[in-house]
């Protein structure tokens, strides 16, 4: 009985535990959804490593973009109008100090599926990877 009740106590801690970890985890994609959205270079760049990369097709190119030429890219501009935009995070795993997260992002005219790779850095979770795929929507819909 005695170990049952320590084992219930381990995995409320360890469920506690992941729950948090998620929550850190939402707030950081989170910071790219904004940053994206906002244009602000500030948001971008608390979500990601320096380190990063963005891999995916550009319509029928595959492009392999390093994090620093894509957030100055996003960064420039006027801030885009947010109910244009819809961002939905469709899924979190973690294994220790890294996840992956299922994105999809409802733009105007488009729309894309991303995967995050994310790593806790020096206590804070960050993006280091990002793969996406990208469908053309019919404006006419």
């Amino acid at each position: 009985m005695l170990f049952v009740f320590f084992c219930s106590l381990f995995f409320i801690k360890e469920a506690n535990c992941q729950t948090s970890e998620i929550h850190a985890i939402e707030q950081t994609i989170k910071l790219y959804f904004e940053g994206m959205i906002e244009r602000d270079r500030s948001k971008l760049d608390s979500a990601f490593d320096p380190a990063a990369r963005l891999i995916g097709y550009r319509g029928e190119q595959f492009t392999i973009t390093p994090y620093e030429e894509w957030a100055s890219g996003t960064a420039k501009g006027s801030p885009r109008n947010p109910a244009e935009y819809d961002n939905h995070i469709m899924s979190i795993e973690i294994k220790g100090y890294t996840a992956l997260a299922k994105t999809e992002l409802f733009w105007p005219g488009i729309y894309y599926f991303d995967y995050l790779t994310l790593i806790k850095i020096e206590g804070q979770w960050k993006i280091v990877h990002k793969t996406w795929y990208e469908e053309k929507t019919n404006s006419n819909l």
